[in-house]
């Protein structure tokens, strides 16, 4: 078997990004996907490349991105509702995966939305991202 079945890993990613600002165990993954805990992690790892919480992790920074974007929320607030319990937890791991922590990321979004983008972009008016799914990819 190669991997989890498409409808399966589309199943259990839908439910990933309805459930983010909530805790997500392995144990609840898998049980989405009537598997045990190990068959599913080995499987979702060799469907996606990367093992399910690191899967999560990056859909929750994927998510705070967004918010980050639109600006309406405070950095408190983006960080409950892509379900981590802290600021700081979540500026780590979003530095970590962006390269960027989350206040600078917001700044230069902000200037690039106001057309000052004199900072250096990938010419797609977004904040440098660092690669953050090529990291999450490695492993």
């Amino acid at each position: 078997m190669n991997g989890l079945s498409a409808p399966r890993l589309q199943h259990v990613t839908e439910f990933i990004d309805d459930n983010l600002a909530r805790a997500l165990p392995l144990s609840e993954l898998s049980a989405e996907a009537h598997m045990s805990p190990y068959h599913f992690s080995r499987l979702f790892k060799e469907s996606t490349g990367v093992p399910p919480h690191r899967f999560v992790v990056q859909r929750r920074i994927d998510r705070a991105c967004g918010l980050l974007l639109d600006g309406h929320l405070s950095i408190d607030a983006i960080a409950r509702a892509v379900g981590f319990r802290t600021r700081s937890h979540f500026s780590m791991m979003f530095h970590r995966l962006t390269g960027t922590p989350p206040t600078v990321y917001r700044a230069v979004a902000t200037l690039r939305k106001d057309g000052n983008g004199a900072h250096g972009d990938g010419g797609d008016g977004e904040p440098h991202r660092n690669g953050a799914h090529d990291d999450v990819k490695r492993g």
